[in-house]
């Protein structure tokens, strides 16, 4: 699953719009629906915007079961 699809996911559980999360990162509405169209996002921004919605990013290694955040 992209990061947009996740992203998109959250902004409706958190009832966010496109806007709203464009003017807490401190960018432009249209900036954000293109990355959200294309799925253009950096791991940094998918952290910003996962802490922005009130949710946490982790990488977990298959083998050993181990978390990072």
């Amino acid at each position: 699953m992209g990061a947009a699809k996740i992203i998109k996911q959250l902004m409706f559980e958190q009832n966010v719009s496109v806007g709203q999360l464009a003017s807490e990162l401190g960018v432009q509405p249209q900036s954000m629906s293109n990355k959200l169209y294309r799925d253009t996002f950096s791991f940094d921004e998918v952290v910003r915007i996962a802490n922005i919605l009130g949710s946490d990013v982790k990488i977990i290694i298959r083998e050993s079961g181990k978390e990072f955040y």
